[in-house]
């Protein structure tokens, strides 16, 4: 998602607070379309609910002229008043709480704030897919909020689901870490709970997956993502890249995709009909909009040079399947493009009857807005107790205890000073990340620990940047005084963000030399406190016996500074894993940000990307996470060997090749599960939260060797008791590979499943899968 050009972002908000049929003031807001006050609507067909929303669509796609249809194929759709339609800006965003990104969303009056939850990265590292769903449940019932005052709309441009391929990328807080499967769960999750249960097919707001695909680079070595040609092999695109994407339309019934800047092997993926009409719409059924990113189509002709006109780009992108332009292009250039017959007016309405029907299953054509099932929603429902309450425990679970020598944590109440220093100690807006809106309030890590203990505060470096050591001596002086010192460092907006991609992993400035003093000079011990989006090497905090404990906290939202400070002081035991390996410097040198090739080539010295790839060293890696207590964890029961039915379509030659893999097609998918039934007891002394993770690595073949995770659990469990967790790893989806053609297979021969807490697997168990009858054997 790009900002808009200042110019056009402040006409844009202008416009829609000209247009605002409702002031922010919680009143109820007037209806969008088909008043029952007005009689010049009362009897359009459109306007009965109680009618099918494809026969409403058609019905007043029937009754639009040209122009007015391609006044609503932009984010800023214009009113027709002799329809008694008004006019809606389709662009906000609810990334981790209802953002003031994009002008759709207007903070003032009754709704001064949002609940601001912890950055994606964050609530990753919890893998509590309840606690995701329990977020978009909130978000959307402020969002609903809003939108009924008359302060924002119900189209929503989130969740960023992108993979986490590169380390240095400036968006690495937006995503769910690097993991396919992870991130398909949390777009699913996340999405369910934003949309809502509604009833049938209705919606509470529309979310939107992005960016559509393999976007991961914004501004690196002189190249961005508006020039960006993202070579991708079908094997890539398929087993990493995609994965997300599809989750997210296939099990999240998302409304919406954003295809993204870049073009993938030389096309650009808002006009590429492969990528739109055939595979998010025809493969993956998506019921809903596919949107560009904003002036996508004007990137793709005036910066990517893929069209000679103005008017070809609008008609390419249309039929390839794109429904609504974040922009003014297709507004501009489309009624052109119609009469040069580029582009057809039925390819228009194709496009219509998707963003419209939308706002059908929104409720936006029912008339009073009172009468929906979230009606009743207002500004008391924004901000509440419980609301920021959620806030503070997504921010507490997804906290990461990286090191804990000597168990230095939780402190005890008998340090009875502590000295709180860096450049993050006091910050509010660093917690929230981007893509946030007005947080409800702040605590800051110094607020937090002042709850617990006496503060000795001194920031060390002005900023995170920390350019030079003018105030290392006093914060050196506070730490000689305290009983424990505190050292809160990392990175902000300033190093990484959307347009801003890192060169480096270390962290910034003296920020190394401001560590290394302090710890040497503090009375008692000492924690590191990272906030970042993205991995640190902090190879030298690891080894540094003068450093006792590590957490990383990423941006953990509005509470973010109480949560940290629960964690040090023992009222919350962590249990958050890292949802991205943290490489040391050394490994930027082998890997441009340019490659997106996942897997290593060692003829080439390229090491590859994510744990499931590459086996060099790391600073941390992925699913790395202490806790205050001790974890043991058997395996009760699970299959040892698993017979996959055959599909009677098979003929003799491809028999043949399930002496090695068996193609999804060939058998049946819908009947095929794994269930391990796993203990896991607390052999230490306080109260804990477990995550279970569980990976497969398969036969040994042609395909990669690492493992790759397939199932996840969150459990808490009291001192010596035992809790037990099943897992049901779905055969088909996840102990297939993919091949070179981008076609998944299930692999045959003797899969090694690993289970356990750390992301390397305390326990490992064999399942040998063959081709056969459909008798499960324990």
């Amino acid at each position: 998602m790009a900002y808009k050009s200042n110019s056009f972002f402040i006409l844009s908000v202008v416009f829609f607070l000209c247009l605002s049929w409702s002031t922010n003031t919680g009143e109820a807001r007037q209806p969008f379309a088909c008043d029952p006050q007005n009689p010049l609507t009362k009897s359009l067909k459109f306007c009965s609910a109680s009618l099918p929303i494809q026969k409403r669509v058609d019905d007043l796609i029937g009754r639009l002229t040209l122009e007015e249809k391609i006044k609503l194929l932009v984010d800023n759709a214009t009113a027709v008043p002799r329809l008694g339609i008004q006019s809606y800006e389709w662009w906000s965003e609810a990334l981790h709480g209802v953002s003031n990104v994009g002008p759709g969303t207007n903070f003032g009056g009754d709704f001064p704030g949002a609940t601001s939850f912890p950055q994606v990265i964050t609530t990753a590292a919890s893998f509590n897919e309840s606690l995701w769903e329990q977020i978009g449940q909130v978000v959307s019932d402020e969002a609903r909020a809003m939108y009924n005052g008359g302060a924002a709309g119900l189209t929503y441009w989130s969740p960023n689901v992108n993979v986490l391929r590169d380390p240095r990328w400036g968006r690495c807080q937006e995503t769910p870490g690097e993991d396919p499967f992870l991130s398909a769960k949390y777009a699913a999750r996340y999405v369910m709970g934003l949309q809502g249960n509604a009833e049938g097919d209705r919606l509470k707001v529309a979310a939107c997956c992005k960016h559509y695909t393999a976007y991961d680079l914004d501004n690196w070595n002189g190249i961005d993502r508006y020039h960006f040609n993202a070579r991708v092999s079908k094997q890539d695109l398929e087993e990493t890249y995609n994965v997300p994407f599809k989750g997210c339309v296939g099990e999240g019934k998302v409304a919406s995709v954003m295809c993204s800047y870049n073009q993938v092997n030389g096309k650009p993926t808002c006009a590429d009909p492969d990528l739109l009409k055939n595979t998010i719409r025809g493969e993956w059924q998506l019921n809903g909009y596919i949107v560009s990113d904003c002036d996508s189509v004007d990137v793709l002709y005036k910066y990517q040079n893929y069209t000679r006109t103005p008017q070809e780009a609008a008609a390419v992108s249309i039929k390839a399947g794109l429904d609504l332009d974040c922009g003014v292009f297709l507004s501009d250039h489309t009624e052109e493009a119609v009469k040069a017959g580029l582009v057809s007016e039925n390819d228009l309405n194709n496009a219509l009857v998707n963003t419209i029907s939308v706002q059908m299953r929104l409720g936006m054509f029912d008339g009073e807005p009172s009468a929906h099932p979230f009606g009743n929603l207002g500004p008391k429902d924004v901000c509440t107790k419980d609301h920021q309450q959620l806030a503070l425990e997504a921010a507490r679970q997804g906290i990461v205890l990286l090191k804990n020598r000597r168990k230095t944590l939780p402190l005890s109440r008998r340090q009875k000073t502590v000295a709180v220093i860096g450049p993050n100690s006091n910050v509010t807006d660093t917690m929230i990340g981007n893509y946030a809106g007005v947080p409800c309030g702040y605590i800051t890590p110094l607020q937090g620990i002042q709850k617990y203990s006496q503060t000795i505060h001194q920031p060390g470096c002005t900023n995170v940047a920390c350019n030079d050591d003018q105030q290392f001596e006093l914060a050196e002086a506070a730490a000689r005084q305290a009983d424990a010192t505190v050292l809160v460092m990392g990175l902000d907006l300033s190093i990484e963000a959307e347009s801003r991609d890192r060169t480096g992993l270390l962290l910034p400035g003296d920020q190394q030399e401001l560590v290394y003093r302090v710890s040497r000079a503090s009375k008692g011990p000492t924690i590191l406190v990272l906030m970042s989006g993205g991995p640190i090497d902090v190879s030298f905090a690891k080894k540094d016996k003068h450093i006792d404990a590590i957490l990383w906290v990423g941006y953990p939202g509005q509470a973010g500074g109480a949560a940290i400070a629960d964690v040090l002081f023992g009222t919350t035991n962590p249990g958050g894993k890292l949802p991205m390996t943290w490489y040391p410097e050394s490994y930027l040198a082998k890997v441009p940000m340019t490659n997106m090739q996942m897997r290593a080539n060692p003829k080439r010295g390229y090491p590859g990307r994510t744990y499931r790839f590459y086996k060099g060293p790391v600073v941390f890696p992925f699913g790395y996470g202490l806790s205050f207590t001790t974890f043991d964890t058997k395996l009760v029961q699970a299959p040892s060997q698993l017979s996959l039915p055959i599909s009677a379509t098979l003929t003799d030659s491809t028999t043949l090749s399930t002496t090695y893999a068996l193609s999804l097609t060939h058998t049946n998918c819908n009947s095929l599960s794994l269930p391990l039934h796993i203990d896991v007891k607390n052999n230490g002394t306080v109260d804990g939260t477990h995550t279970l993770l569980v990976f497969s690595t398969p036969p040994a073949g042609t395909w990669s060797a690492n493992k790759h995770l397939v199932g996840f659990q969150k459990v808490h469990v009291a001192v010596g008791s035992v809790q037990r967790v099943t897992v049901d790893v779905d055969v088909c989806k996840h102990l297939s590979v993919v091949d070179k053609s981008g076609v998944r297979t299930i692999p045959l021969g003797e899969h090694q499943i690993h289970i356990g807490g750390d992301g390397v697997g305390d326990l490992k168990h064999s399942i040998s899968l063959h081709a056969g009858s459909t008798n499960i054997k324990s």
